[in-house]
């Protein structure tokens, strides 16, 4: 056995070729969709359909993201932005934890210049969501929409989110270490699995960043598993769900309830 340059640089190629593809033919976040168009994505697989007709009851509408690795911070971001929209007070008090958050960081041992572009970005956005009132509504959940499918804009936040999970991680660190899998400590684990982009999240990336912002979400979990019900779970536990998502295995969309 001989290890092979040219069939790695292929393979390598080829995913890129296949991340291109993707990119050029998937915003980062879509419009909302009916639920309904998930059917057609399990057209015949009786296990997804039933469970889908069964999500529907409590879900009308989905909007996707793009498959990157990054779409649980991306969705997540997204929907409880659109939520603050409407709900002034959650607004004005999430826009204080926001903008003490790049010093919380920096004592938990963040180097401030490399917090300092990602975090004015990050508040950046959340000024331009800032709820104004009734009739404005529409427009500035347009300009939401715009921002996030800008990919400098975009990225940022995501960047920006997987920090403020690292520096929970390490703040909680004793807490964090049970629920990682493996040989892994937490510093390890935070500097190879959540702060580089494009790395898939897990329950303990969600449970971390839904702590350090005070934020519920509930997660439909759609798999193979048994009977016609989609099992939901709520992080942290028992909290009131201001974000709902969607999982398939590898993957987060945002969900809208009835």
């Amino acid at each position: 056995m001989y290890y092979d340059a040219n069939r790695d640089e292929l393979i390598i190629q080829q995913q890129r070729e296949i991340e291109k593809e993707i990119s050029d033919t998937t915003p980062l976040v879509s419009e909302q969709l009916p639920l309904t168009c998930l059917q057609e994505e399990y057209n015949g697989d009786e296990i997804f359909t039933d469970k889908i007709q069964e999500l529907s009851k409590k879900y009308k509408f989905i909007r996707r993201t793009r498959p990157d690795g990054n779409c649980f911070f991306r969705a997540f971001a997204y929907s409880y932005l659109e939520y603050l929209i409407t709900n002034n007070s959650a607004y004005q008090e999430f826009q204080k934890l926001a903008e003490a958050s790049k010093d919380k960081l920096v004592q938990l041992g963040f180097p401030s210049f490399t917090l300092e572009d990602f975090h004015e970005t990050f508040m950046d956005v959340i000024r331009r969501v800032c709820p104004k009132d009734a009739e404005t509504t529409g427009k500035v959940k347009t300009e939401l929409h715009t921002v996030f499918n800008d990919q400098g804009y975009s990225d940022y936040v995501v960047v920006y989110l997987r920090l403020i999970t690292s520096g929970k991680l390490q703040e909680d660190a004793d807490f964090y270490q049970h629920f990682i899998e493996g040989d892994f400590s937490i510093e390890e684990f935070r500097h190879q699995e959540v702060e580089p982009m494009y790395k898939e999240s897990d329950h303990i990336h969600i449970i971390a960043l839904c702590t350090a912002l005070g934020v519920g979400v509930r997660v439909e979990y759609l798999d193979r598993g048994e009977g016609d019900q989609v099992k939901a779970h709520d992080f942290p536990e028992g909290s009131e769900p201001k974000v709902y998502l969607i999982y398939r295995p590898g993957h987060y969309d945002i969900l809208y309830p009835n």
